[in-house]
């Protein structure tokens, strides 16, 4: 069976998330977006807490809660429409996925080669070493990527 749908679909992610930069760029400031935000704006959390239909506390509540991480992503989004915002939500891989795949797939060829690889050497025979990439390429094109993640081999 061929993935190449898989592969296309990966090398579009990737050629997305490399238009986004370095993640560092995105991150949040010590007390939150919210209330980084509000303060530019110089608005009150009152102000905000009228906008959003809610009691003052809750705001206090709210931007605490994101700055905890515990924040409810519909909380978030109606905080930043009250703020004239838009919520931007990703998750941007340390990688690119095509290399996590083909990292997986090394592992996953390595697990597969080495009961065989025993066996040879406790028979005094030749263990034919890695043929590097040509055989990466092969497990990539026959093997479905879910059995990948089978087993833990990071």
């Amino acid at each position: 069976m061929k993935y190449t749908l898989l592969t296309n679909a990966r090398r579009r992610l990737d050629e997305r998330f490399e238009q986004l930069g370095p993640t560092g760029k995105y991150a949040v400031p010590v007390h939150g977006w919210v209330k980084a935000i509000r303060q530019a704006l110089g608005m009150t959390t009152a102000q905000l807490s009228q906008r959003m239909g809610i009691k003052q506390p809750s705001v206090v509540s709210l931007e605490k809660s994101e700055v905890r991480g515990s924040i409810e992503l519909a909380t978030l989004r109606r905080a930043a429409e009250a703020l004239d915002c838009t919520l931007v939500y990703a998750l941007i891989p340390n990688r690119p996925l095509e290399d996590t795949v083909r990292g997986r797939a090394r592992t996953f060829l390595r697990r597969r080669r080495t009961p065989v690889e025993h066996s040879m050497l406790l028979e005094n025979q030749q263990v034919s070493r890695d043929r590097g990439d040509t055989e990466v390429e092969e497990i990539l094109r026959t093997v479905n990527p879910r059995r990948f993640w089978d087993q833990s081999g990071d």
